[in-house]
């Protein structure tokens, strides 16, 4: 789009109209330039506001040029022009007709009457701008709806297959109804979580901080020593956010079934940091037990391991080791970081 200004092309090619209309236009503070030719004038109607043109200079000129710029203008657009003609003479219509949103002052004028035909068309030119602005304001509003639309059914679409899953897997690791019902709910209630974090940001980013802290927090001692949580401020874009926060959800619910959190003086370090590499940044995650129970290696495999070890390494490509230390459970993430999908903003 060419700079736009409040400028005043003008086109008087015979005695000294250009020069006597710049001169008044100047001296009301209104800033102008005198064009060389009609070409030269079309070449700068996009960036002007308006223009004064003499009768003559478009009846001895080529008018092409200028018809085909009056015609493509867009549909907000109706650009002012001011044409001097001869006292008593009638205006050319073809002139009048080429030109659309025309004032025609008969020569010679009183520069007062020059100087309120060029201030009322430059009002009308930025008033045409501003709608222009109003357009184009819109235009990037329907284009953020329909974006975050093909988003929401992206997501949507997603969740139902996350909630499918957890609902397959919960069946098949629990014997029992009540089992079943309060396994299932606390699952999608930490899924709901973290759909929360990410709705509050047009589901762009959840920080990790507060993943970890939604699934934690309530299990944590008053001087705060219980859980502890160090590591960079981290956005997680919702590809990775999502099976992080039911990966959060399973440790804990693990650790407050069997490991550090089932016990008073059991704690849970979780630390992390992203490194910088030739594909990208990775997430590294370190979750630490300790004072809990002697751990062991589990007989089967539940829910929780399968989540850990296959959703996280096929959906995101991570790298995933659990540790049944004695003293306490260990777990490793290193996650790609994928980048959230940006949506337009104003």
């Amino acid at each position: 789009m060419p700079t736009r200004e409040s400028v005043v092309l003008i086109l008087a090619p015979i005695g000294r109209d250009g020069k006597v209309a710049q001169a008044i236009l100047q001296e009301v503070g209104i800033a102008s330039r005198i064009a060389a030719n009609l070409a030269d004038l079309v070449a700068g109607l996009d960036g002007a506001a308006c223009a004064v043109i003499t009768e003559e200079a478009l009846l001895k000129s080529d008018r092409r040029a200028i018809a085909g710029w009056v015609k493509r203008q867009p549909t907000w657009s109706d650009f002012p022009f001011v044409l001097l003609n001869h006292r008593g003479a009638t205006p050319d219509e073809r002139l009048t007709g080429l030109l659309g949103n025309v004032t025609v002052l008969e020569r010679p004028f009183h520069p007062a009457v020059l100087a309120s035909a060029v201030r009322s068309a430059l009002r009308a030119r930025r008033r045409q701008w501003e709608v222009e602005a109003h357009l184009a304001e819109r235009e990037k509003t329907h284009e953020r709806q329909a974006l975050l639309i093909r988003e929401l059914h992206h997501r949507v679409k997603n969740t139902l297959a996350t909630v499918q899953g957890l609902l397959g897997a919960t069946a098949r690791s629990t014997k029992n109804i009540d089992t079943f019902y309060h396994s299932f709910s606390d699952r999608i209630v930490s899924l709901g979580k973290t759909h929360t974090l990410l709705t509050e940001d047009y589901w762009q980013t959840a920080p990790l901080h507060e993943l970890l802290q939604n699934e934690l927090g309530h299990y944590n001692a008053a001087d705060g020593k219980r859980i502890v949580l160090n590591g960079p401020a981290i956005e997680l874009a919702a590809d990775l956010a999502v099976p992080a926060g039911m990966a959060f959800h399973e440790l804990t619910t693990n650790a407050a079934k069997h490991g550090a959190l089932s016990q008073p003086g059991g704690r849970i370090a979780v630390t992390w940091s992203v490194t910088q590499g030739e594909t990208g940044r990775t997430l590294n995650l370190d979750w630490t037990e300790s004072g809990g129970p002697t751990v062991s290696v589990p007989e089967r495999k539940g829910f929780g391991s399968t989540l850990l070890q296959r959703v996280l390494a096929q959906q995101c490509n991570a790298l995933v080791a659990i540790e049944y230390d004695p003293a306490g459970l260990r777990f490793h993430l290193e996650a790609p970081m994928p980048e959230e999908r940006l949506v337009p903003s104003y």
